[in-house]
C-alpha cells in the first residue's frame, strides 16, 4: 500500500502544502496548468504590466504540469490522469481550486467568442494582456473584487474601460455605500466608466468575435474585448464523481478530512463548517494545518520537517492534534491612479444593536474608515485611503484581542 501523498492542484493551497512537507514526505503534485505555481493574487499586476509572470512565481515546487486527473479510484487508492498514467496514493489531497462563473447570457456558451475572457488563471491574464492595446474598448462584467482589479489593470494599459455592475454598488460583499462611492470615484479618475444597477442581457458577436455587450434596457456597449468577472465556483466534479460528500464545496472537518478518511481537501474547493472562503489567506492556513497533521503522522519524522520557504511564515511543528477552526479573512486591494488607494475590509461591517461604530470620512484626501466594536473587541472594519493603521487593526482583529480604551486611536492610525 502506497504511503505517498498525492496533491491534485498546483495552486496556492497545493503548492504551499507540498513546500511545507518536502522533503520529509513523498509528495506528488499534479497540476493542470502548464505554468509553474504562481501567486494568483498578483495577476492584476501582471495584466497591468507592473510585473512579469516570473515575478509572481512561487518558490520552486515540483509539479507534474499540464496533467489533468480524470478519475479517483477510492477502492484501489489511485488517481487516473488524462495522459494515461495511474498514480497510487496513501493520502490524497484535493486542492482543485475554483472555476470562474459564466453567467447565462445570450451569446455566451461553453465555447467563448473571440475577445471574451475570464480572469482567473495566468493563461487568462496573458491572453488579455496580448489582446489589449491603447484605446481598446473593454467591458468588464462584474463589480466585485476581481472585476475592479481587472478594470483598473486594463485602464492602466490604456484601454477604454466600462465596468458593468448589476448590484447597487461596487464590491457589495466587502464595502458599504460610502466606501463604494469613494472606490467608484477613484476608478473614474483612471478613466473607468462605471455603471451600477446595470444588468447585462447578452453579447453581440460577428464572425465568432464579440462586438458589443447588450444591456437589459436595450443599450449596447461597443466592445473589442469583454472580461467576465462574475465570481468563482468550487471545482468539485472529481469529488462528486468519487462519491464524496459535496455541498457548495467538498465538505471537510477540522482535520480537513472529507467523507473518505484517506482524502483531504484544502483551498477554494473545500467547505468547512458551511463556508467556502475562496481567498488566499484561508487556503494558506488550511495548507499549514494539514502539513502539521500529515507531518505528525507515524510515517513522518519531526526532525525532517523542513524550514519554510522565503514566502512562508515559519512552518508549524508537526502535531497530530492540529485542527483547522476557520480563518478570520481580510480582503486587501491597492489601486493606482493619480495616487494610490489602499482598501481593506474584514469581519462584520454591519453593526448589530448595541455595537459601537466609529466612522471617519475625509473627502479631501479620499479617505474613509469605519470600524465596528462589540464590547472590547474589534468585530469588523472598512478602510480606504492611506492605510497606515491597517496592519495594527488587522492584527488586533485576527487575534481577537481586546482593544485599548479608545477605538478612535486605532482608527486614526495610532496618532
Amino acid at each position: 500500500m502506497s504511503k505517498d501523498i498525492v496533491v491534485i492542484g498546483g495552486g496556492t493551497a497545493g503548492a504551499r502544502l507540498a513546500r511545507q512537507l518536502a522533503p520529509s514526505a513523498r509528495v506528488t503534485v499534479i497540476g493542470e496548468e502548464d505554468h509553474a505555481p504562481y501567486n494568483r493574487v498578483l495577476l492584476a499586476e501582471v495584466l497591468a504590466g507592473r510585473y512579469g509572470p516570473e515575478v509572481v512565481a512561487l518558490p520552486e515546487t515540483p509539479v507534474r504540469r499540464g496533467v489533468r486527473v480524470v478519475r479517483i479510484d477510492r477502492a484501489d487508492k489511485v488517481v487516473q490522469c488524462d495522459d494515461g498514467s495511474v498514480v497510487p496514493y496513501g493520502t490524497l489531497v484535493l486542492a482543485t481550486g475554483s472555476n470562474p462563473v459564466l453567467p447565462p447570457l445570450r451569446g455566451l456558451g461553453n465555447d467563448l467568442p473571440d475577445g471574451v475572457h475570464p480572469f482567473r488563471t495566468m493563461d487568462d491574464c496573458l491572453a488579455l494582456a496580448a489582446a489589449v492595446r491603447e484605446g481598446t474598448r473593454a467591458v468588464v462584467i462584474g463589480g466585485g473584487l476581481l472585476g475592479v482589479s481587472a478594470a483598473r489593470a486594463l485602464a492602466e494599459r490604456g484601454a477604454q474601460v466600462v465596468l458593468a455592475q448589476q448590484g447597487e454598488h461596487l464590491m457589495e460583499r466587502q464595502l458599504d455605500t460610502a466606501a463604494s462611492e469613494l472606490l467608484r470615484s477613484h476608478l473614474e479618475t483612471l478613466g473607468v466608466e462605471v455603471h451600477t444597477e446595470c444588468r447585462v442581457r447578452g453579447l453581440r458577436c460577428e464572425g465568432g468575435a464579440v462586438r458589443a455587450v447588450e444591456l437589459a434596457d436595450g443599450y449596447a456597449l461597443d466592445a473589442d474585448l469583454v472580461v467576465v468577472a462574475c465570481g468563482v465556483r468550487p471545482r468539485v466534479g472529481l469529488a462528486r464523481a468519487a462519491g464524496l460528500d459535496v455541498r457548495n464545496g467538498i465538505v471537510v472537518d477540522d482535520e480537513l478530512r472529507t467523507s473518505d478518511p484517506d482524502i483531504r481537501a484544502i483551498g477554494d474547493c473545500a467547505e468547512h463548517n458551511g463556508r467556502v472562503y475562496a481567498l488566499a489567506g484561508p487556503a494558506i492556513e488550511q495548507a499549514d494545518v494539514l502539513a502539521t497533521l500529515l507531518a505528525g503522522s507515524p510515517d513522518a519524522s519531526p526532525a525532517d520537517f523542513p524550514a519554510p520557504s522565503s514566502d512562508a511564515s515559519p512552518a508549524p511543528a508537526p502535531s497530530p492534534s492540529a485542527r483547522y477552526t476557520g480563518t478570520r479573512a481580510l480582503t486587501r486591494l491597492t489601486l493606482n491612479g493619480s495616487g494610490p488607494l489602499d482598501l481593506a475590509a474584514f469581519g462584520e461591517t454591519t453593526p448589530l444593536p448595541g455595537d459601537d461604530v466609529v466612522r471617519l470620512t475625509d473627502a479631501t484626501r479620499g479617505a474613509y474608515r469605519k470600524v465596528v466594536v462589540r464590547g472590547d473587541r474589534l468585530i469588523g472594519g472598512i478602510l480606504l485611503g492611506d492605510l497606515g493603521a491597517v496592519g495594527e487593526l488587522a492584527r488586533t482583529w485576527e487575534g481577537d484581542e481586546p482593544l485599548p480604551s479608545s477605538p478612535l486611536f486605532h482608527l486614526l492610525g495610532g496618532s
